[in-house]
């Protein structure tokens, strides 16, 4: 095993059955500006992904809008035909019209549409987790919810997911089929969704935190996460990541970049082990900054 290996951060069964190592990549950053277009710099890209499995990384998070379909083929022209360990999820329910513009599209045919196509851009015969992006406001919930339903009936994908919602969406979606997996903003600066991570945590459901790295102020000289990414002779963004992966059992943060050298920063994270008393004051330092920006 490298130095940098994901297989350190843990593993977590998604669904029950399909095993990954906790710590997974984030595809977004593999686009151009915006979320928009390709990719700056494609060749970098795709050696990024190709880096992926040699890190230990079996589970990458990616979307039909990050492009939009951009991320996909991209996966697909790196790793195809997959190892069998590797994970691909992806999710559908946000459409484009430019860069940094996201509009929610929950309409059935219109997400039954965007898991078959996103089979095609992966070349993929079966989705691993598939994951509704957002609930749209517009349509009723539950016609949402059955739609995903006819897709794991269909077995277009292996497991479900939600993506930034409550747990009281969690508990309606679970009315219609079995969540896997949610995926909130969560880190050590952002707490909205304290409340749904320790329901997954209850529940045994994958919480994925997206944004996993940030820390705002905390990573200033001189504050105690400086302090201690010092002692751990680390940066303030690994030791954030590797309180996220301490915080609970059920986390699987993906944290995303386009280049090689970021993504082998990433996952030297994996060799950071906090002490109790190290995540506590972060843990009481991030609910204070939390706290403040309210």
């Amino acid at each position: 095993m490298s130095d940098f290996n994901a297989a350190k951060s843990g593993q977590f069964k998604i669904g029950g059955d399909l095993t990954v190592n906790r710590l997974g990549f984030g595809a977004m950053r593999i686009t151009g500006f915006g979320i928009w277009g390709e990719p700056e710099d494609h060749d970098e890209a795709v050696r990024t992904l190709k880096r992926l499995p040699g890190l230990g990384i079996d589970f990458i998070d990616t979307a039909d809008s990050y492009g939009p379909d951009v991320s996909e083929r991209l996966i697909k022209e790196a790793l195809h035909p997959y190892d069998d360990k590797m994970v691909i999820a992806t999710k559908a329910g946000l459409t484009r019209t430019g860069p940094n513009v996201w509009v929610p599209v929950g309409r059935p045919e219109y997400l039954i549409q965007q898991a078959h196509k996103s089979l095609r851009n992966l070349g993929v015969e079966q989705i691993d987790l598939w994951q509704l992006h957002r609930i749209d406001p517009k349509v009723p919930a539950a016609e949402q919810f059955d739609a995903v339903k006819s897709l794991l009936d269909a077995k277009i994908i292996r497991h479900a997911g939600l993506s930034e919602v409550s747990v009281a969406d969690i508990e309606a979606a679970s009315k219609r089929f079995k969540v896997a997996t949610v995926q909130n903003r969560y880190n050590l600066v952002d707490r909205t969704s304290e409340d749904v991570l320790d329901y997954c945590a209850k529940h045994n459901i994958g919480f994925i935190p997206w944004f996993p790295l940030a820390a705002g102020d905390l990573a200033k000289e001189g504050s105690p996460l400086d302090t201690i990414a010092k002692k751990h002779g680390a940066a303030p963004s690994q030791i954030a990541l590797a309180w996220v992966l301490k915080r609970s059992p059920v986390m699987l943060p993906i944290p995303g970049t386009g280049k090689v050298k970021h993504l082998e920063e990433n996952t030297a994270a994996v060799n950071i082990t906090l002490s109790d008393e190290e995540f506590s004051a972060l843990d009481a330092e991030g609910k204070k900054a939390f706290a403040a920006a309210a």
